[in-house]
């Protein structure tokens, strides 16, 4: 059953409800081609996505989609409040994360580095070859192999970043002309044509636009690349830190399957320590709300109402400032916990603008509030669960904020 429940999950042919589907058309805007973004204000779009993402994560059918896409968007991230990036995460957002979320990491890996919201996040739109004292911006050269790909112990050096840095001049983001804005374009003029040495490899000079071809064929599917991702995606489903077997066993898989997420995931989701670690990790505040809503089969239209919490719990799409994305560890979201209990205070009492929870529905559907119990804690209530699940004056509020829900 759990076999069939993950392909299902996995398959790209599992379609969204028509319900979610006629929602998310409402915001047709974040379909726009990239040049038409500029027309909208960038606070509107900012609403949009995050409107249209938290509709998805709690309406979704694909769950495990919807979980992949915040996993990349964090691997990937791009602060939304960074220059033009206010107007061009909209699109990277649909055409790099949520197109390749669970397609294969090489493919993904390319079009994030050409994607206009990248190249401005990340200066890679301003990285010109070296003329006299000036040197290429390596800021993209030195993420994508820290963050990317092989990660901070990955093994490659100083040298190779400037190496990269070289290869990937001449790229850049078509800004003042209104018709064309936002477009991605190769300038050779301003492109380092010479000999380069990444990683121990020799990439041979005229290669023109093609020497990014060859830095991303030597990096997404290097030994340390599998190994840095099979790391952080057993921290993201299994354990803060990761089990050495399951992280050898999903860098294998990737590296076999030449960077499809699919299967490296299912070779993850039948290790183990992915059995035994149910009740180990701590929700992040995005996931929680998410859970929670989908646990009490809440009504929202992901609105302001939604994202408030999330700003204060500072777990809201799209606003890291940092290329890291948010944390998947545990110990940094502690001392959101607060934050949590008033969020299931609020929803239980019918407090958050846009979003209704009707307990009296759920009892019925669930049979009674010893099933809601068993339902939230994913286990039959014990004795003195019970008793302050009564006693409390709000046991659904209770239960959402108890450390067995906390904790999947």
């Amino acid at each position: 059953a759990l076999k069939q429940y993950l392909e299902e999950q996995l398959s790209s042919k599992t379609e969204e409800s028509k319900a979610l589907r006629f929602t998310i058309r409402h915001l047709e805007v974040l379909q726009e081609p990239v040049g038409e973004l500029y027309e909208y204000k960038d606070d509107i779009l900012l609403r949009m996505m995050l409107r249209a993402t938290l509709l998805r994560a709690v309406y979704a059918r694909r769950q495990l989609y919807e979980v992949m896409v915040q996993f990349w968007t964090d691997h990937f991230n791009i602060d939304q409040s960074k220059g033009e990036c206010k107007w061009l995460k909209a699109a990277d957002d649909r055409d790099v994360i949520r197109a390749h979320a669970l397609g294969d990491f090489p493919a993904m890996l390319r079009a994030s580095a050409l994607s206009p919201a990248m190249l401005w996040y990340l200066d890679g739109r301003v990285n010109r070859k070296a003329e006299g004292d000036s040197k290429p911006n390596e800021n993209y050269a030195r993420e994508l192999l820290e963050l990317h790909t092989l990660g901070v112990h990955g093994g490659y050096t100083q040298s190779d970043v400037m190496e990269v840095a070289r290869c990937l001049t001449g790229w850049t983001v078509r800004d003042k002309d209104r018709f064309f804005k936002g477009r991605v374009e190769f300038d050779a003029d301003q492109h380092d044509d010479g000999v380069k040495q990444v990683l121990g490899e020799t990439i041979s000079a005229g290669l023109g636009r093609d020497d990014l071809t060859r830095v991303l064929g030597i990096v997404a599917l290097h030994p340390a690349t599998a190994k840095h991702l099979a790391t952080k995606l057993c921290r993201r489903f299994i354990a803060d830190e990761p089990h050495a077997a399951a992280v050898s066993a999903m860098a294998q898989s990737f590296l076999t399957s030449k960077g499809d997420i699919p299967t490296t995931l299912m070779t993850l989701f039948t290790t183990a320590e992915f059995r035994a670690a149910r009740g180990t990790k701590l929700r992040r505040p995005f996931e929680f709300i998410v859970a929670t809503l989908r646990a009490v089969r809440a009504e929202t239209d992901g609105g302001q109402g939604l994202t408030d919490y999330l700003l204060r719990m500072g777990h809201a799409p799209f606003h890291y400032p940092t290329p890291d994305g948010y944390p998947v560890e545990s110990e940094p979201w502690l001392a959101t916990l607060l934050w949590r209990w008033n969020f299931a205070v609020a929803l239980t009492e019918q407090r958050i603008p846009g979003t209704r929870c009707d307990f009296a529905r759920l009892k019925q559907q669930a049979g009674g509030e010893a099933a809601v119990m068993a339902a939230l804690l994913g286990r039959q209530a014990q004795v003195a669960e019970r008793e302050a699940y009564h006693a409390s004056g709000n046991g659904l509020a209770l239960l959402l904020a108890s450390p067995a829900f906390q904790y999947c």
